[in-house]
C-alpha cells in the first residue's frame, strides 16, 4: 500500500535531504504495520502525526539564503509601494476612492441580501418544517396530484380540520399548528382604549413549531386555556410600560376578559409577524362548527415531520388521504410546501405576511458585481496611466538588474497595499451607511455575522485576491517595459495594451448604460402604478374603521345618516373591507351556460348599495343593488368581469339573471361591475363576488369628501364620531393612500437601486477620468504640435473626445439587449407594466454622454490649454 501523497510530499519538502531516506523508510515500515493493525483510516492518521512529529528542529533543512533575501526584499517593496503611494496622492486617492466605494456598496449589498436570505432560517427545525397549500377548483385532487396545477393557482389560507386529519393521518408529523388570518381588536387597559389591528388566534401548539424569544411566561402553556392571550414585547411595553404583564387582564372589544400569559418576541426575518395571539380553544368556543367545516377557510396550516421522514412520501399520499377524508368534496385539494420557500420562492396566494422578491435580490447582486467590476477596471485604467510616468523607474531598475519577476511582485504589492486601505476605508462607509440602508429598505439589517472568524478570514482573503486581479495588468504590462525604448523616448507613443484599454472603457460605458436604463424603468412602472385607472376612485374618499363594533353595527343607518349631514361629506358606503384590505375567499355556485351550477371560490366583497357610487365603479351589465329593491338584501348577487367569465360568460350580459348559490343564500345575478383592480397591480384582476351585506357583516365606514381644508374637517368628523360612537375610538384613514402602501417595498427598492447605482456611475467617472489622463499623456506631443499649427482649443477637445464617443456608441448597442433583457425579467413581478420606450434608452445614453463628456473634460481641456513650449520643449 502506497503511503498517502499530501503527507509524504510535505515531508520530502520539510526534511533535510541527507535524513529522508532513513526516516521515510522507518515511516514507511510503521505504515505498514499500522495498516495490518488498525486498519486503513487509522494507519492514514497515524501516519500524518509521525511526519508532524518529525517537524522539528534538526531533521528541518536549513533556509536557501536566496529565499531569505526574497522574504528580506518584501519590506523593501512595502516602503517603495508607500513612497509611491504617497507620492502620487491624486491617483492613489482616486484609486482607493474608487475601490473603497465599490467594496462598501458591494458588502453593503451583500448585508442586504443575506437578510432575505436569512429568513425563518432561525427556526431550528427549518428544514424539517412545512405548510399546507389549499386549491379550490373542478377536478381538484387528481389535477393537483398530477401537478397539473400551477402553484399561483393555490393558497396558503385554508380551513381547520386539516390540520387534526393530517397529524392523525401521517405518523410522520411530529407537530402541527394552526393561526387564523389576522383581526381587528378594541383593546383596553386602565381606561385606555385603541384599536390593534392584527392579532389572529392560534394553538396551542405554536412554540413547538416555530422557535420565537420566549422572553415571559410558560410557552408550553400559554395558549391552553380559553380567554388567554400572549403579547409582542412592543405590544406589552405600549399596553403595560414597566408593569409585568404575565397574569393581567385586558379587555377586548370592550366585553371580553383575557388573561396575558407569555411575552414573545418573533425575529425580525421572518415572513409573519403578529403583535399578539389569542388561544384557539377561545375560537373553539365560540364557533365550534368552523373546526369540522373543510370548506370555511379562515387558517394557516404548519407542521414539522420527524428526521427521517421524506416529504415526497406524504405527497404522494395526498389523493388516498381526501378520498378519506373529503370524499364529497371533488372541488378540493392541497399540497405541502417547504418552509425554506415560503419567503422568496411561494407563488401561493393569501400569504400570512409579505414576501420578498427574487428578482429584486438578483437585480440588486448584479448591481454589486456592476460596482465591483467598474471598480476594478477603474483601477486597472489608472494605474495604466501612471505607467507613462513610471516607465523610467522601471527601466532604470531593469538596466542595473532588476528581474521581471521582482517587478510585478513590486506592483502587486503596491495594488495589495492600495486595496487593503481601501478595503479600511470601506469599512468606515459601511458603519456610515448601514443606518442609512435600513432606513431605506424599512428593516434591520443585522451585520454581526459579517465578524465571524471565518468571514474576517474570506473578507483578508478577497482583499488580497482583489489586489492581485486589479493589480495584474498593470504589473504585468509595466514590468514588461523594455529599457531602450523607454530610455530614448519611444515608449509614449507605443499603442501596447490598447484594445483592453478600450474595451474595459466600453464594459464601463455599456454597464453604466444598463443602470441608467434599469433605474429609469423602476421609476417609470412606479409611477405607471400609482397612474394606472384602477378601476374605482379613491381619490378624497375616507376610511373609518370601526372593527365590527356590535354598537356600530346596529346603529349604521343613523350613523351614516348623520355623517352625511356634515357638508364635506358627498357619498357614505359600509362594506365588509374596502380595496388594498383584507378580504374573504366564499365557495359561490353560478348557473353556467349550460345550465349547471357550477362552483368556484372567487373573493368576496360584502356591501352595501352605495359602495359603487361612492368609488365610482361601473357597471356594464345589469344594475346596482338598489333601496327600491328590498329583497336584493338576500336574493341578489353582483360579479366583476372576471368572475363571469371564470363561470363560463364571454359576454358579461349573458351572466346577468343566472342563478346562484353562496353561504345560505339563493338568488340571481342582477349586475357585472367592470373589473377593478382590488390587489396590487402585481398581481391580475380576480373573479370576485360583491355580496349584498348585512349590517353585521360590515366594517369599514367609506366617506366621500369634498373639502378645501381636509385637516379641519378630519377634526370635524372626529368630534361627530365621538359623539356618535362615544365607545371607540375614531380610526381613520384615506383609500389610496392605504392603497399605496402596497407599493412601499417597490418604492424602497427603486431608492436603494438608484442610490447604488450612482454610486457605479461615480466609481465609473473615476475610471474614465483616468484613462482621459492616460490618452492626454500618451498624445501629448501630437497635441502640442497641432497647437503650433494652429488647432483651436475646441478642436482638440473634440479630437480627444472622439474616440471615447465611437466606443459609447458601441457600448450603447450592447446595453440595449442586455438591459432590456434585465428589466424585462424584473417586470415580470407586475401583472401591469409599463412599457420599453425608445426614449428610455436615449434618456440612459445621453445622462451617460453628458456625464462622461464633463468628466473627460477636466483633463481634455486642460491639455487643451496647455503650453505647446512646455511639451515640446525635448524635442
Amino acid at each position: 500500500m502506497a503511503l498517502p501523497s499530501i503527507p509524504k510530499r510535505f515531508f520530502q519538502w520539510y526534511c533535510h535531504p541527507s535524513l529522508q531516506e532513513s526516516i521515510l523508510g522507518d515511516l514507511e515500515e510503521q505504515f505498514e504495520a499500522d495498516l495490518s493493525q488498525f486498519g486503513l483510516q487509522k494507519a492514514r492518521q497515524r501516519f500524518l502525526w509521525n511526519v508532524l512529529r518529525f517537524f522539528r528542529k534538526g531533521i528541518i533543512k536549513p533556509a536557501d539564503s536566496r529565499k531569505y533575501n526574497n522574504f528580506s526584499m518584501i519590506k523593501n517593496y512595502y516602503k517603495v509601494s508607500m513612497r509611491n503611494i504617497l507620492r502620487n496622492k491624486t491617483f492613489s486617492l482616486l484609486n482607493v476612492l474608487g475601490l473603497s466605494v465599490g467594496i462598501a456598496s458591494c458588502i453593503l449589498i451583500l448585508i442586504y441580501v443575506h437578510n432575505e436570505l436569512s429568513y425563518d432560517k432561525y427556526n431550528t427545525q427549518y428544514n424539517r418544517t412545512f405548510r399546507v397549500l389549499h386549491y379550490f377548483g373542478k377536478n381538484a385532487a387528481a389535477l393537483a396530484q398530477e401537478d397539473k396545477v400551477p402553484v399561483s393557482e393555490f393558497q396558503v389560507w385554508g380551513n381547520a380540520p386539516v390540520a387534526d386529519a393530517l397529524l392523525d393521518y401521517f405518523p410522520q408529523i411530529e407537530h402541527i399548528t394552526r393561526f387564523t388570518s389576522e383581526s381587528s381588536w378594541l383593546v383596553e387597559y386602565k381606561g385606555q382604549r385603541f384599536q390593534e389591528n392584527n392579532i389572529p388566534f392560534a394553538d396551542s401548539s405554536i412554540y413547538q413549531v416555530f422557535d420565537w424569544d420566549w422572553i415571559a411566561g410558560n410557552p408550553q402553556t400559554a395558549l391552553s386555556r380559553p380567554n388567554t392571550i400572549i403579547l409582542s414585547k412592543s405590544l406589552a411595553y405600549k399596553l403595560f410600560g414597566s408593569e409585568d404583564p404575565i397574569g393581567k387582564t385586558i379587555i377586548l372589544d370592550g366585553e371580553d376578559p383575557f388573561e396575558v400569559t407569555a411575552i414573545y418576541e418573533i425575529p425580525a426575518n421572518s415572513h409573519f409577524s403578529f403583535p399578539g395571539f389569542i388561544s384557539m380553544s377561545t375560537f373553539i368556543n365560540r364557533r365550534p362548527q368552523i373546526f369540522e367545516s373543510w370548506g370555511y377557510v379562515d387558517f394557516y396550516t404548519y407542521f414539522t415531520i420527524n428526521e427521517n421522514a421524506d416529504i415526497s412520501q406524504l405527497s404522494a399520499e395526498i389523493s388516498k388521504f381526501c378520498e378519506k377524508y373529503t370524499p364529497e368534496m371533488p372541488w378540493y385539494a392541497f399540497r405541502f410546501e417547504p418552509l425554506a420557500g415560503a419567503y422568496l420562492n411561494s407563488e401561493a396566494e393569501r400569504q400570512p405576511g409579505p414576501t420578498g422578491n427574487k428578482n429584486n435580490i438578483l437585480l440588486f447582486i448584479s448591481v454589486a458585481i456592476f460596482i465591483l467590476v467598474i471598480a476594478g477596471i477603474n483601477f486597472m485604467n489608472l494605474s495604466t496611466a501612471r505607467s507613462v510616468e513610471r516607465a523610467k523607474e522601471v527601466a532604470i531598475r531593469k538596466t542595473i538588474g532588476s528581474r521581471r519577476k521582482a517587478l510585478i511582485f513590486q506592483f502587486l504589492i503596491e495594488a495589495i497595499l492600495l486595496t487593503s486601505i481601501a478595503a479600511a476605508l470601506a469599512g468606515l462607509m459601511i458603519g456610515i451607511g448601514h443606518g442609512y440602508l435600513e432606513v431605506l429598505v424599512g428593516k434591520t439589517l443585522p451585520m454581526q455575522w459579517l465578524t465571524s472568524p471565518s468571514n474576517i478570514l474570506i473578507g483578508f482573503l478577497s482583499v488580497v485576491a482583489l489586489g492581485l486581479i486589479t493589480g495584474s495588468y498593470p504589473a504585468f504590462v509595466i514590468s514588461r517595459f523594455k529599457p531602450i525604448k523607454v530610455l530614448k523616448g519611444s515608449f509614449k507613443n507605443s499603442s501596447e495594451g490598447v484594445w483592453l484599454r478600450k474595451s474595459l472603457v466600453i464594459l464601463q460605458f455599456t454597464l453604466s448604460v444598463v443602470l441608467l436604463v434599469g433605474t429609469t424603468i423602476v421609476y417609470k412602472q412606479l409611477s405607471y402604478l400609482k397612474s394606472y385607472d384602477k378601476g374605482f376612485d379613491a381619490n378624497q374618499v375616507l376610511v373609518v374603521d370601526y372593527g365590527w363594533d356590535p354598537y356600530v353595527q346596529r346603529s349604521l343607518g343613523y350613523i351614516k345618516s348623520e355623517l352625511l349631514k356634515h357638508h364635506a361629506v358627498e357619498g357614505i358606503s359600509a362594506s365588509r373591507a374596502t380595496p388594498g384590505e383584507f378580504f374573504p375567499n366564499a365557495g359561490t355556485g353560478i348557473e353556467g351556460p349550460d345550465g349547471e351550477m357550477v362552483y368556484h371560490d372567487p373573493a368576496l366583497y360584502e356591501i352595501d348599495e352605495d359602495f359603487i357610487p361612492t368609488y365610482d365603479m361601473e357597471i356594464i351589465a345589469g344594475r346596482n343593488y338598489s333601496r327600491e329593491h328590498p329583497a336584493d338584501s338576500a336574493i341578489s348577487m353582483i360579479l366583476n368581469e372576471a368572475a363571469a367569465r371564470l363561470y363560463g360568460y364571454v359576454n358579461p350580459e349573458e351572466a346577468v339573471g343566472k342563478s346562484f348559490d353562496q353561504w345560505g343564500r339563493e338568488g340571481k345575478v342582477i349586475g357585472i361591475v367592470k373589473d377593478f383592480n382590488y390587489l396590487s397591480l402585481h398581481q391580475r384582476v380576480e373573479p370576485m363576488a360583491l355580496r349584498y351585506s348585512t349590517s353585521t357583516t360590515t366594517s369599514r365606514l367609506s366617506l366621500k369628501l369634498n373639502s378645501d381644508n381636509y385637516s379641519q374637517t378630519l377634526g370635524e368628523l372626529e368630534a361627530l364620531w365621538n359623539k356618535l360612537v362615544p365607545n371607540y375610538p375614531f380610526v381613520a384613514y384615506f383609500n389610496d393612500s392605504n392603497f399605496n402602501k402596497q407599493y412601499e417595498s417597490d418604492e424602497r427598492f427603486g431608492n436603494v437601486f438608484t442610490i447604488f447605482s450612482s454610486l457605479a456611475m461615480f466609481v465609473a467617472c473615476l475610471g474614465l477620468f483616468g484613462l482621459t489622463i492616460y490618452s492626454t499623456n500618451q498624445r501629448a506631443k501630437e497635441i502640442g504640435v497641432r497647437k503650433v499649427l494652429g488647432a483651436s482649443i475646441s478642436s482638440i477637445v473634440k479630437l480627444l473626445s472622439y474616440d471615447f464617443i465611437k466606443l459609447f456608441v458601441l457600448s450603447l448597442l450592447a446595453s440595449i439587449p442586455i438591459s432590456t433583457f434585465i428589466m424585462d425579467k424584473w417586470l415580470e413581478n407586475f401583472a401591469f407594466r409599463t412599457s420599453f420606450d425608445w426614449w428610455v434608452f436615449l434618456l440612459a445614453a445621453t445622462i451617460t454622454l453628458i456625464v462622461s463628456l464633463i468628466t473627460m473634460s477636466f483633463r481634455t481641456v486642460r491639455a487643451a490649454l496647455s503650453n505647446p513650449a512646455h511639451i515640446l520643449k525635448d524635442e
